[in-house]
Order: C-alpha cells, then sequence, then structure tokens
C-alpha cells in the first residue's frame, strides 16, 4: 500500500500520483477523527498530489486506539466517499470512492505519551492542527481559561512529562523543543470555537505558566496559534458503507463519507513555514473573525436548532428534520430575523445567500446525521453557536424567540421528561457533576426532572459562557426561556414553532414593533 518504489496504488487500480514511502511527516494532526480525515487530510493530499514534499501528516489520538487499529492493517490508507443526496433513494450520486494516503501513521497517546511526544519533538515538523472538539480544550468555558480542576489537567499538572491532555502535550512537546535548540512548531485549531487560535494558545499558555513562567514567556514570544474556520458535513461511518466498498473489491476497515462541499479559511501565520496549502483551495488571510462568526452563528446555530426541534418532533435525522416544514420555516426564520442582523459579513460573502446554501445541505439525505449525534455536547456547542446571537440581541433591546426556543428545546432534552429516552452525550456536564464545585452553579441535579423546566433552566443557563445572572435583561430572557420549556415539557414542537410568543428578548429596541 504504502508503494516506496512507486506511486502507490491502491485497490481498484487508481493511483495516488506520490510516493508514500518517502515523505516524511511535516503536520501532525490531534483528533484523527472522521471529520479530519474528510477535510485537513484531503487538503494534504490533494496538496501531495501536486508534487509537494511538505504536507503529510501523522496523527495523534488522546485517548482511543480504534482509529488506529483500523487503520493501520491497510498503512492508514482509507476512502472518501462522497454523496450529494441527488440520485434516488436516499443514496445521493455516488462518484467513485476517493483513496487518501496523506496520513502515515497514528500514535495514542493514552497511557504511553512517549511516541506521540518524539513525533511533536520532529524537526521536520511545523504545523500542528487540532480537532478534538470544544470540550478537549480542558477550559472552563468554551474559549476561556484553563479548568484547573480538570482530571486531566490535574494529572498534567502533576506528571508534565507523561500527558494526557491537548494541552498538557503540547506544552510538553514545546518544552522539549524548546530544550533542543528546535524552533516551535505553529498550532493551529480546526475547531468549532471562535478565535479558536486563541482558545489554544489560551489554555497552553496557562498550563505553562503553572509548570514553569519562563516556558510560559517562551510560548507567548515564539509560538503561533492561528485561528481558521473549516467546513465540511461528515457524518459517522456505518457499516452499509464499508459494505458499500466491499462489493467495489475495496477492503477499507474505516472509510469516510462527506458531502461534496469543502471550504478552509486559515490565518497565514506560520513562522517555521507550512505546506502549500493554497495550491488546493485553502483560503489563507490575515484574519478568520468574521468568517467564524458567520459559520458558527448561521450553519452551526441552525445545525443544534434542527437537532433540539428535530428530536422533540420525532425526527432521528437532521435531513429529516430539515425537510420539516414547521422546522425549516423556523430555522430560516432564526437565521434572518435574529442571526444575520448580528453579523458583519466576510469579504465577498452574501449572508442571505450563505443560509440558503447552508439549509440545502443540511437536506442532503444521504448524509445520515443523526439528530441525538449533534444535539450532544451541547453546554459547549451552544455557547459558542448560539449565545453570542442572543447576548448581541439583548444589548441591543432586540428580541430572540427563535433563540430562545432552541435553548428552551436543548433544556427539554437534557432535562424533560423524554430526557431519558435521548440519552444525549455531554461530558462537560458530566464532569461537572463530578469536580465537585469547578462551576459557579449546580449541573442538572439529581431530581430536576421532577422539579420541572424552572430548575433544569436554572442549573443550565447560567453555567459560564451562557448568561449573566447580575444582568436584568438576562434574568427577564431566562424567564421566557422558562416559560417556553415548560411548553415543551410535554407540548408539540410543531405548534409551538408555529407561534412563538412575542417575549423571550430584554427591553424592546427602536425597530420592535411590540408596545413600550
Amino acid at each position: 500500500m504504502s508503494g516506496g518504489g512507486g506511486p502507490a496504488r491502491v485497490a481498484g487500480g487508481a493511483e495516488l500520483g506520490y510516493r508514500r514511502g518517502s515523505l516524511r511527516p511535516t503536520v501532525v494532526h490531534i483528533g484523527p477523527g472522521v471529520f479530519h480525515r474528510a477535510h485537513q487530510a484531503v487538503y494534504a493530499d490533494d496538496v501531495l498530489r501536486t508534487g509537494s514534499t511538505a504536507g503529510a501528516i501523522w496523527g495523534v489520538s488522546l485517548r482511543s486506539p480504534s482509529v488506529r487499529d483500523a487503520l493501520a492493517p491497510a498503512g492508514y490508507l482509507y476512502h472518501v466517499l462522497e454523496r450529494d443526496g441527488d440520485g434516488d433513494g436516499d443514496g445521493g450520486r455516488r462518484p467513485p470512492p476517493r483513496p487518501v494516503g496523506a496520513l502515515l501513521g497514528i500514535d495514542v497517546a493514552a497511557g504511553e505519551p512517549g511516541p506521540a511526544l518524539a513525533r511533536l519533538a520532529d524537526p521536520a515538523v511545523t504545523v500542528v492542527t487540532i480537532t478534538v472538539t470544544e470540550h478537549g480544550y480542558c477550559a472552563v468555558d468554551p474559549g476561556g481559561p484553563l479548568d484547573t480542576s480538570r482530571p486531566e489537567i490535574v494529572h498534567d499538572l502533576g506528571r508534565p512529562h507523561a500527558p494526557c491532555s491537548l494541552p498538557g502535550l503540547l506544552v510538553e512537546a514545546l518544552a522539549q523543543r524548546r530544550s533542543a535548540g528546535i524552533a516551535p512548531f505553529a498550532v493551529a485549531s480546526c475547531d468549532n470555537l471562535p478565535r479558536n487560535g486563541a482558545a489554544a494558545g489560551r489554555v497552553v499558555t496557562e498550563l505553562a505558566e503553572h509548570r514553569d513562567s519562563s516556558l510560559a514567556a517562551w510560548i507567548r514570544d515564539h509560538v503561533a496559534f492561528p485561528s481558521s474556520m473549516v467546513d465540511r458535513m461528515v457524518p459517522a461511518t456505518s457499516d452499509a458503507d464499508r459494505r458499500h466498498l466491499a462489493g467495489l473489491g475495496i477492503d477499507d476497515a474505516w472509510p469516510v463519507v462527506t458531502e461534496p462541499f469543502s471550504q478552509w479559511v486559515l490565518e497565514d501565520t506560520f513562522p517555521a513555514g507550512r505546506p502549500p496549502w493554497e495550491r488546493v483551495g485553502v483560503e489563507l488571510v490575515a484574519g478568520v473573525d468574521r468568517h467564524e462568526q458567520a459559520k458558527l452563528r448561521i450553519l452551526n446555530a441552525a445545525h443544534s436548532a434542527l437537532a433540539y426541534w428535530g428530536l422533540l418532533a420525532g425526527h432521528d435525522r437532521v435531513a429529516g428534520a430539515a425537510a420539516d416544514p414547521a422546522l425549516a420555516a423556523a430555522v430560516r426564520e432564526l437565521i434572518s430575523a435574529e442571526v444575520i442582523p448580528t453579523l458583519t459579513a466576510p469579504p465577498g460573502w452574501d449572508l442571505a445567500a450563505y443560509a440558503a446554501q447552508v439549509l440545502g445541505r443540511f437536506a442532503n439525505r444521504s448524509l445520515p446525521y443523526t439528530t441525538a449525534k449533534v444535539a450532544g455536547d451541547g453546554s459547549q456547542k451552544l455557547a459558542v453557536r448560539l449565545l453570542p446571537t442572543i447576548r448581541a440581541r439583548l444589548a441591543a433591546g432586540l428580541p430572540a424567540p427563535r433563540a430562545a426556543l432552541v435553548l428552551a428545546a436543548w433544556v427539554t432534552c437534557t432535562a424533560g421528561p423524554r430526557a431519558p429516552s435521548f440519552a444525549l452525550s455531554d461530558p462537560a456536564l458530566a464532569s461537572a457533576r463530578t469536580a465537585g464545585g469547578s462551576t459557579s452553579r449546580p449541573v442538572v441535579p439529581a431530581g430536576v426532572r421532577r422539579s420541572g423546566a424552572e430548575a433544569a433552566v436554572d442549573a443550565l443557563l447560567w453555567r459560564p459562557g451562557f448568561l449573566d445572572r447580575s444582568d436584568p435583561t438576562h434574568r427577564a430572557f431566562a424567564s421566557d426561556v422558562t416559560g417556553l420549556a415548560g411548553r415543551l415539557w410535554t407540548g408539540n414542537v410543531r405548534q409551538i414553532l408555529a407561534s412563538p410568543p412575542d417575549t423571550a428578548s430584554g427591553s424592546p429596541g427602536p425597530d420592535d414593533p411590540r408596545p413600550r
């Protein structure tokens, strides 16, 4: 499979067009899950096909060996299946599977971080990219300060040379490079966080400060943390996808399925160099703030809204929720009336057209995103996807009834009567329960389902990154969310979406038609 003597040949007779065996990784990626393998690794594969010798990737998994164990027998070569949903049935058009060879190996840091640290200390590595989800940054709230009460951070503070967290692994690797006189790598976050590079830099620098103030100063002075905006829909791989490849004579234990659309906007701050990503469509810019905000508040917020409303409406797939007229109309109103007015468009963007494109992509029924999966980690996701819109609306004295309905649906799916059947995953809520005071408010205490919507809202909406109890407009908004959650507790979500209340806001603003 690795083809050191010529262009690598793969199942089906396709050729990669480059010799994998002659490549040395210049990028380490932390979190080589399906999104990375359908996004950054595909861009890397495109770069290598141009003849570049820079850009090959070595993966690091912080915990699970599953991806390594699935891909290792095939030399870490896998296939990408693009599906646009335009075909008959639910399969959509199916172009030939694309082999991707840019990922050369994977180390698992859990238990034995030595090999991963050695790879990160390799002078050939100039860039580290990250997709570990919002929870993986070990922050008090998404994008916020380091949470020193998190068990993995407590471990890394006590055993800094055998780290188990993302910040700990990066700090130890940078410390080793500093001691060896090797220039630091740049750290490019590809997670759905506003100013994700700064978020990564903050937790890394703060952990380094606990360890050695001179190391922290060196990181601040010499390590770049470029932000990026990434976009591609990549649902979980199914056994049907594997069977489809097997029917073509391809044995692939973990292919990835995705849509044709892909986007990567990246701050071009790489002091030690980087692969020539501009050759393959990566948009290199001076700043990505507007791109990040537009994507998070439009695409990601709409995705979450469809997930929570879809669960309550009985949809197990996001595509089904997107095709539901009541839900689709409410999402369009959320984006057009509440979200877009809070944004400044990136250069060349038409936000209304972008939103319409996003909603069309969600309807791609050949991408089996489950509503339960998208609804997971709400305590982390909503803080960066929806709360900025809410805070902007309330600060301007404007209503946000659709955004309130999203929060009310999240509360209902997390703590309402039907929550046990949804069984949403949210490790941050679980860790806050066991941390013994790591948050300022209790998190869905035992019995909250018996005490109703008011207790659930009180437990969830005053978390770090959500609402500010000292602000009267936030208190009024939380009261409106409580009322909506009470209606959703046992009510029909479609009927409630069809006639949202005129409240769910702060004081009426100059453009608000409600009486003052």
